[in-house]
């Protein structure tokens, strides 16, 4: 089959395209034929280096398919259940196994491209909003990189939850899109001063959470946007790792700080289950949609990462074998 390997870590020209044997599934395992791989920033710091593997390896960590075969003792699923998983590494491939107790079943409301998409994602937003910090509705929140894949499900859960979102990106036509999702006021971070602007929409009363996947060129504005024991949630590091600071710094307002992973709040299969149960639920009713915004050949994995890290995508990307 064919799968992307790295051999060495850097920039996208270390992902190599390779034929390898396709795995057997041993006890606990099931062998799922992927008909899409989910992209995302995750994948980029794991092929830098910046979150290690052990090398060589497979890269990525998300997609949907089909169950073709089963390991002994697997009682959760059968051949040809419809299935999805993520955080189990080496997903770029035509086919993976995966431990059954790591993969949940995708109902009938939901494709296999948006479960593809959405695992990683979906799943990040969903203990984000539902349980790093529980949104209420009339609750004030910030989102940064609103048109990004996490950025866009979390507009629209947080609004489906009744908050008040503002939503920063980069661009006019991103700025536009926050709006479509439900977005009620954006910033142009690249030109607006985020904290004065927030400072506006509030009347000087900041907002009760920031999510920031951006990182260090955010970081600054997003302690200056919170108001009296706000929560700042850092989870991605787009512009690079925030920069050291000292706990005196969030005492002006009593700030809580977190750098939540999503794999500590999907650590047992139930929470598994319960995550992607409150996910397909939300996708089901429609109150969050996956937008799909481009996808690559498998083979062409390299434009991917590079059409990522340049900032040339919108939603989500997936890779198809």
């Amino acid at each position: 089959m064919l799968a992307i390997r790295i051999a060495s870590t850097g920039g996208p020209a270390v992902l190599e395209a390779t034929e390898v044997e396709t795995p057997s599934p041993v006890a606990g395992q099931i062998l799922i034929r992927h008909e899409a791989i989910g992209l995302n920033y995750i994948d980029t710091y794991h092929r830098s280096g910046l979150y290690p593997l052990k090398l060589p390896s497979g890269i990525g960590l998300e997609a949907a398919g089909s169950v073709e075969a089963v390991g002994d003792g697997v009682t959760r699923f059968k051949v040809g259940d419809r299935v999805a998983y993520n955080g189990t590494i080496g997903a770029y491939a035509e086919a993976a196994v995966v431990p059954a107790k790591r993969a949940v079943k995708v109902p009938d409301g939901v494709s296999l491209e948006t479960a593809a998409a959405a695992m990683l994602k979906g799943m990040t937003a969903e203990f984000l909003v539902r349980r790093c910090f529980h949104v209420k509705p009339d609750d004030r929140v910030l989102i940064h990189a609103a048109a990004g894949g996490v950025g866009q499900i979390l507009v629209q859960w947080c609004k489906a939850l009744g908050a008040t979102v503002i939503a920063t990106a980069g661009s006019e036509s991103k700025l536009e899109l926050a709006r479509q999702l439900g977005a009620d006021h954006v910033i142009d971070y690249g030109h607006e001063d985020v904290a004065v602007r927030v400072n506006d929409f509030t009347n000087g009363q900041g907002v009760a959470v920031v999510y920031d996947g951006v990182g260090k060129d955010t970081w600054v504005g997003s302690l200056k946007s919170l108001g009296r024991r706000g929560v700042m949630v850092t989870f991605g590091n787009a512009s690079g790792p925030v920069p050291a600071f000292a706990p005196l710094e969030l005492s002006a307002k009593s700030l809580f700080v977190t750098r939540p992973k999503l794999f500590d709040y999907i650590a047992t299969t139930q929470e598994l289950d319960e995550s992607a149960e409150a996910l397909f639920a939300v996708l089901c009713s429609g109150a969050v949609k996956i937008d799909i915004g481009q996808t690559f050949p498998l083979v062409e994995a390299r434009a991917a990462h590079e059409a990522l890290e340049g900032r040339k995508t919108t939603g989500a990307t997936l890779l198809i074998p």
